[in-house]
């Protein structure tokens, strides 16, 4: 059977989805441009007339993905309802719990990014609009009287830092600690962050379900 012929916009898009799928699997440093023309079926030649070199398909890969983890996080944090039921979903799914992009990739991401000033800039990028959407959420939450936090910006930043480390040890470590315990603390960091009592959320959470 013939293959398809794909629009340029198309080609990039299955191109980059199989360059994540392969640094998932292998790592930045073990990619080679082989592998990814290797799982689509086409010629090295056809990768590189859309991605000039290694570097570059690596660094746009990462910014496909980072691309589709904000627009779940806008759906997330745009849904109908409280700040503070939006802010806790969002943060649930960025956890290393959650179901956010795998964490494996953006190690990899963060790794490779201090050897290629390319990669830091997408990497910078999207926790700068990671940390302003969240903050827009607890600001308004704030005004709107829900919870009490002076510096949301600061808020944010805690937040996902917590959330960044929990990630890289459970990436490296997965039965370090119990999944139940990770999302206790995360609702405690949480409460925390919003002038809310300890164990607020838990309660909140249960008394829903």
């Amino acid at each position: 059977m013939a293959r398809v012929r794909l629009s340029v916009a198309e080609r990039r898009e299955e191109l980059l989805g199989a360059a994540v799928r392969q640094i998932e699997e292998r790592g930045v440093a073990a990619l080679r441009i082989a592998d990814v023309a290797k799982e689509l079926g086409i010629s090295n030649a056809l990768v590189l007339y859309h991605f000039d070199t290694k570097e570059k398909l690596v660094s746009a890969a990462f910014a496909h993905a980072a691309e589709g983890d904000l627009d779940r996080l806008t759906t997330l944090l745009g849904r109908r309802g409280t700040a503070l039921r939006r802010l806790r979903a969002a943060v649930r799914w960025y956890a290393p719990t959650g179901q956010a992009k795998g964490w494996k990739l953006w190690i990899e991401g963060w790794a490779a990014s201090l050897r290629e000033p390319e990669l830091r800039a997408v990497g910078e990028n999207l926790d700068r609009r990671w940390k302003s959407a969240l903050a827009e959420v607890i600001a308004e939450g704030t005004e709107a009287g829900e919870f009490t936090c002076g510096d949301p910006h600061g808020a944010a930043w805690r937040l996902t830092a917590l959330l960044d480390g929990l990630a890289v040890r459970m990436t490296a470590y997965p039965r370090a600690l119990a999944r139940r315990r990770m999302e206790v603390w995360v609702d405690e960091a949480l409460a925390r962050e919003l002038g809310l009592e300890p164990g607020a959320l838990s309660r909140e959470s249960r008394a829903r379900h």
